[in-house]
């Protein structure tokens, strides 16, 4: 089953998006210390996320998937996949944060990515945002201010693949797949087979990110 969508910014070309999160731009800084999560984890935690999603929702009749750019929005389409598995089809779109971040003047410019809404919006929807990591909260807390602007959603919840602890803001999600303790001296690096050829968690020694 397939869903219109609205695309709200024009989306970049797929090599751009690959060049600026490309994880080999920071080997040269950081040492790998420790793989956490292979292929195949990774598989059955997006799985349980997948089954969690349902259960909380009591179905999926009003669930819509919004991922944040760039490893959530792959992400937020591998559960929908899951999801379509085990029960039904749902939305599944993309929220760009970029504009909306609180360290924008501090990092160096980054093109903005797509913003996919499905057709019917999220008025109303129990909206789920995807993210790779969940870290200080402020991707999070930026992502919520974008969704602002385009809607009122009845319920906003959080699947994250991994929560690496350290928060700066009262933000939780309600699915994970992994928590992984660190030290703020160490980051947390995923790879997808989309973008980085191989799907890997990998703990980094290094500049935190």
């Amino acid at each position: 089953m397939d869903f219109n969508i609205h695309r709200w910014y024009l989306c970049p070309a797929r090599e751009a998006r690959k060049s600026f999160n490309d994880p080999s731009r920071e080997a040269a800084k950081e040492k790998k210390l420790a793989t956490v999560l292979d292929a195949g984890e990774i598989g059955r935690a997006l799985k349980r996320i997948a089954h969690e999603i349902i259960e909380h929702n009591h179905g999926l009749d009003n669930v819509v998937l919004l991922g944040i750019p760039t490893r959530g929005a792959f992400l937020g389409e591998r559960i929908g996949k899951f999801l379509a598995e085990i029960q039904s089809p749902v939305p599944v779109g993309t929220l760009d944060i970029t504009l909306h971040r609180d360290d924008l003047r501090m990092r160096p410019p980054r093109p903005l990515l797509p913003t996919v809404i499905p057709i019917g919006g999220i008025e109303g929807k129990d909206v789920v945002l995807v993210d790779d990591v969940l870290y200080s909260g402020r991707t999070i807390r930026a992502a919520l201010d974008a969704l602002g602007e385009i809607g009122r959603p009845r319920t906003v919840q959080l699947a994250v693949l991994v929560d690496r602890g350290h928060r700066q803001l009262p933000i939780r999600a309600d699915y994970v797949g992994k928590n992984i303790p660190t030290s703020a001296s160490e980051s947390v690096r995923v790879l997808l087979d989309e973008i980085d050829g191989s799907d890997s968690v990998q703990i980094l020694s290094g500049d935190s990110k």
